[in-house]
């Protein structure tokens, strides 16, 4: 193989260069079409139940995503100005396009509900025009104050701040949409403080900044990278190979991802970022290896084909057990983590490909001059002794530091059964970012930006029942052929329109005799009871129910408001009756809640009764206002509700299920978890396979395994002792610290072993494996870790996450493996070394 490779490499060179160039800037052509994609829907695929039940229940009920527009006066929004100003956005918001202007709320858009006399109530705008004085704005503040559907989801509670929900058409255009907004907001003269906040707006801006961070990290990282390989290597020509491993892989990769179609999501954005740094560690170790030996032989293709000798097996296996832990997140049941993990994967197996070919031609390209000055610059660079003093103190106390990493594994385990999982799109934005600061600010006023909706759903079939009760009504002797005929007309229709059938019924009474009346009578009533049953959400007792429960969430502070039809009724009864609290209740009796209703249809927005139950009055919606996204806080509200329901049972026939934007979240965080462990696993498996395979030993496979075991358990360990929130970028780390360990042990045991076959000598073997070996695998760290730093300066939270974890995991990864691999191989020595000096 070895020789194939260099006849080609170093044979037909200019092919070499022709082809990769060809190929990658091929491929990088597709870069321009890209499409960033950061809706947290797409975690989960398109027909996973909730997914789906959650767009259903969106098209059901006429909800849209909102943007969620504040205004905050530290004294009182009720004042002239503010609430002017207040008018001035919400007629703006009203005329973008892209906006739903029938479902927009705000106290220009809404009604006000009054009794108009007994028995009669009033609709008219709460705002309609602004007020001309601040005694009109506080006649505002006192008839808001009297309806609960509005109080503290339109205005505070604390009067200090004014909402605007603006429903959108769709969330891709919700920074535009956002962006338009804050220019109108920049030209109010006000002191007020304005705040645009929302999911929608949190990930769409996400998107955008997203997109400028890729065109600036990537770039960053590979300054970062060639200024590292200048240190080490301090020549420029020669350095140049490796950086242009990496920019074709990183190319040729994400030019690959566009072409076929894919998105780009939060996890496909650091693509570049993640494979910039891995694709140059074949490169390092060729580099590190062909500077030492080339003073010996003085012969690029000689010393290339010896270095690709040794060094061909332990870098096909890093690459591929590295592309494995990456490919087994195409385990998981999230699907940009899916792509992430193969496209990453694949990208790490092209730099393999590359290296392999490129990296030979190029140094066979270079002149002799030039090696010789750059292999006598790094013989000068390489002189000093910490990697001898770190091999001899590691073996020194080899039990000592074999006790020490027992230490670390019990305090790492530990912190894993403190890992909090949780996630929440608003956090992805840095604490000083205008978003957090908005969502901060209003969550703090108001009873909640996040949105969670519990569905209720009244599962009687009554149409099968209403045909089976006319079946038997025709099997009753007393009709008359005329009566049958108008029954099985009945049956001939496709739907049931339970109002027809009674009319019709009713009209066959008047034509019919009296042995006929008893009958189609019974029929009659059976269809009238039917038809009150299959109108569940008109029952009291249902919607006393759901206000019970509205109590009870209220009650556990987890929920800021609720708002269900049970509001609306108790609302427009009150004013029916007396328009005084005592008469803040529901109906006595299905028709009471059925005039209510009417009522209510005669208002300015009718269409926001139909956001809280169907027209057939088969299923209703409650809203759940939260303070907070968090993944967490949403299952504690979804336990809460369990909870009532398990003290009280839900009535006879009647089902929950959940819907949202804020519980769809915790959905993909929940099958993210379980999808990550499964992976993880399976990966593990393969990969101890692979090293057993390998190094056809199961003791050298075992030793393989412990870096990378121990340095997964302690960064775990950590994350759950700092309190850091298990997310999506930490759970897909796993998979690197499992590839990328693994890498530096693989060189470390293969070279070991060969030396030792050379040798015969543990303590010699230590010596030759602190010169080179372990100067490659420490540059390779130093380059990974480092390279990962421009991740740190980013404004957006996941990408810090990421450059920090992946920064620690690189460099404990290799103290481990430098210090824990010579202990162990110590301590073990006549166990490991059969057939030698130990």
């Amino acid at each position: 193989m070895i020789d194939v490779i260099m006849k080609l490499a170093t044979g037909y060179r200019r092919s070499v260069f022709w082809l990769l160039t060809l190929i990658t800037l091929g491929v990088a052509a597709f870069i321009p079409s890209i499409t960033i994609d950061t809706d947290p829907e797409n975690m989960l695929p398109d027909n996973n139940p909730q997914r789906f039940f959650h767009n259903e229940v969106k098209e059901t009920f006429a909800m849209h995503d909102m943007i969620v527009v504040g205004v905050v006066n530290e004294n009182s929004v009720y004042n002239q100005q503010t609430l002017t100003d207040l008018h001035t956005v919400s007629s703006y918001a009203e005329s973008l396009d892209g906006v739903v202007s029938d479902d927009l709320m705000s106290l220009a858009n809404v009604d006000n509900i009054t009794q108009e006399g007994p028995g009669t109530i009033r609709f008219e705008w709460m705002m309609k025009q602004p007020p001309e004085n601040n005694a009109e704005a506080r006649y505002i503040q006192q008839q808001v104050e009297d309806l609960p559907l509005l109080y503290n989801t339109i205005v505070s509670g604390d009067n200090k701040a004014a909402a605007i929900y603006v429903p959108i058409e769709s969330k891709d255009e919700s920074y535009a949409l956002a962006e338009q907004l804050r220019d109108k907001i920049s030209t109010l003269e006000s002191g007020d403080d304005w705040h645009i906040t929302g999911l929608p707006v949190a990930e769409d801006q996400f998107g955008f900044e997203m997109f400028v961070q890729m065109g600036i990290s990537a770039p960053l990282a590979a300054a970062v990278i060639f200024a590292l390989l200048w240190v080490f290597f301090r020549n420029v020509r020669f350095i140049s190979a490796a950086m242009i491993v990496a920019m074709s892989t990183v190319l040729i990769t994400m030019g690959a991802l566009i072409a076929f179609g894919f998105t780009v999501h939060i996890m496909s954005s650091m693509i570049a970022i993640f494979l910039m740094p891995i694709a140059v560690v074949d490169s390092v170790h060729i580099m590190s290896e062909f500077s030492d030996r080339y003073r010996e032989k003085g012969n690029a293709k000689d010393t290339i084909k010896d270095v690709l000798g040794h060094l061909f097996t332990p870098m096909l296996f890093t690459s591929v057990t590295s592309a494995i832990g990456f490919y087994s997140l195409m385990l998981t049941p999230i699907p940009p983590v899916q792509i992430f993990g193969a496209f990453v994967g694949s990208g790490i197996l092209l730099a393999f490909l590359i290296t392999v070919f490129f990296v030979p031609a190029y140094l066979c390209a270079l002149k002799p001059s030039t090696l010789e000055g750059f292999a006598q610059a790094t013989h000068e660079e390489h002189k000093d002794g910490w990697l001898q003093k770190l091999g001899a103190v590691a073996a020194r106390h080899a039990k000592l530091w074999i006790a020490f990493f027992l230490a670390v594994l019990a305090f790492a385990w530990f912190g894993i059964q403190q890992i909090n999982i949780n996630d929440n799109p608003v956090r992805w934005f840095k604490p000083d970012h205008e978003v957090r600061i908005a969502d901060e600010v209003l969550n703090d006023h108001f009873a909640g930006t996040y949105n969670a909706y519990v569905v209720f759903e009244n599962t009687l079939d009554t149409t099968e029942k209403a045909r089976s009760a006319v079946r038997d009504a025709l099997n009753n002797d007393a009709l008359s052929e005329e009566s049958r005929d108008a029954l099985s007309a009945l049956l001939e229709q496709e739907q049931v329109n339970f109002n027809q059938w009674i009319i019709a019924i009713d009209d066959l009474l008047f034509s019919v005799g009296s042995d006929q009346l008893e009958p189609l009578e019974r029929l009659m009533t059976e269809l009238e009871q039917l038809n009150t049953a299959s109108k569940a959400f008109q029952s009291p007792e249902l919607l006393a129910y759901m206000s019970e429960m509205q109590a009870y969430l209220q009650t556990t502070g987890l929920v800021g408001k609720s708002n269900s039809l049970s509001d609306v009724v108790k609302t427009v009864n009150r004013e029916l009756r007396s328009g005084e609290e005592k008469d803040y209740e529901l109906p006595d009796n299905a028709n009471g809640v059925a005039q209510t209703l009417l009522q209510y249809q005669s208002s300015h927005r009718p269409q926001d009764l139909w956001h809280f139950v169907t027209p057939d009055y088969k299923r209703s919606l409650m809203w759940l206002q939260l303070t907070s996204g968090d993944n967490q806080h949403v299952t504690k509200v979804v336990n809460a509700v369990d909870s009532y329901i398990q003290d009280n049972p839900l009535p006879a026939n009647i089902e929950i299920d959940w819907a949202g934007k804020a519980y769809l979240n915790v959905v993909w965080q929940e099958a993210m978890v379980e999808g990550m462990l499964d992976s993880l696993i399976s990966a593990f498996v393969v990969v101890f396979i692979m090293m057993v395979l390998l190094f056809r030993s199961v003791v050298f496979g075992v030793l393989a395994m412990l870096p990378l075991s121990l340095t997964i358990a302690f960064i775990y360990g950590l994350i759950g002792w700092v309190g850091k929130d298990y997310d999506m970028p930490i759970a897909v780390l796993s998979s690197l610290t499992l590839g990328l360990s693994v890498d530096f042990a693989i060189h470390f045991i293969e070279r070991t072993r060969a030396t030792f076959k050379q040798t015969g000598n543990w303590q010699d073997t230590l010596a030759v494996m602190f010169d080179e070996p372990a100067r490659a695998i420490s540059h390779n760290a130093i380059v990974i870790a480092i390279g990962f730093t421009p991740l740190l300066f980013a404004p957006l939270v996941p990408y810090i996450t990421v450059g920090v974890f992946l920064a620690s995991i690189m460099a404990i990864s290799a103290i481990v493996t430098l210090i824990m691999l010579p202990a162990v191989m110590t301590a073990f020595s006549r166990l490991i070394f059969r057939g030698g000096q130990s």
